[in-house]
């Protein structure tokens, strides 16, 4: 697992990928640091998404995408931990977890929730690669076999045939 939470190169990403990495660097700034939603995403939409800083160059981001991912999900918590709780096994409750992959987590059931025109697959791979993008381990495993999980529950639409 990488110490600091900026992510490492893994592959250049499309604006959807890019907001889907800087929703989850959002919501892990929100529970860290207590900051208000709307604050968070000023900071992010003016001196993030597409810019520079202290040489990292962070990439072009679909910002109605990010929005939408922060919003949903700050609003929708109380309904998706549970959901993620009880698709962990036992031994590791939502809150054991690191705060990266819990939002990695949080973010990947609230699009399977209500993200319909985002292919179940899609999602889950795209949040594999952002878990890939903070860890070494085996976190991104974890985010594929969890999401999976929920993706069956939630889309099993997408899983027929």
């Amino acid at each position: 697992m990488t110490t600091d939470r900026t992510p490492r190169e893994v592959r250049p990403a499309n604006k959807r990928g890019a907001a889907r990495l800087a929703a989850v660097q959002a919501l892990y700034q929100m529970e860290i640091g207590g900051g208000e939603i709307a604050d968070v995403i000023a900071e992010f939409e003016a001196f993030r998404l597409g810019q520079e800083i202290d040489g990292e160059e962070y990439r072009e981001a679909d910002a109605v995408f990010f929005r939408d991912i922060v919003t949903g999900v700050v609003a929708d918590q109380k309904v998706i931990d549970p959901k993620v709780h009880q698709t962990l096994v036992e031994d590791w409750p939502l809150k054991r977890i690191d705060v990266t992959l819990r939002e990695i987590l949080r973010a990947g059931l609230w699009e399977l929730m209500r993200r319909r025109d985002v292919p179940a697959k899609v999602a889950i791979s795209e949040y594999v690669d952002v878990a890939r993008a903070f860890f070494d381990g085996d976190e991104p495993k974890i985010a594929n076999a969890v999401l999976d999980k929920l993706a069956r529950t939630y889309r099993p639409d997408d899983f027929a045939a």
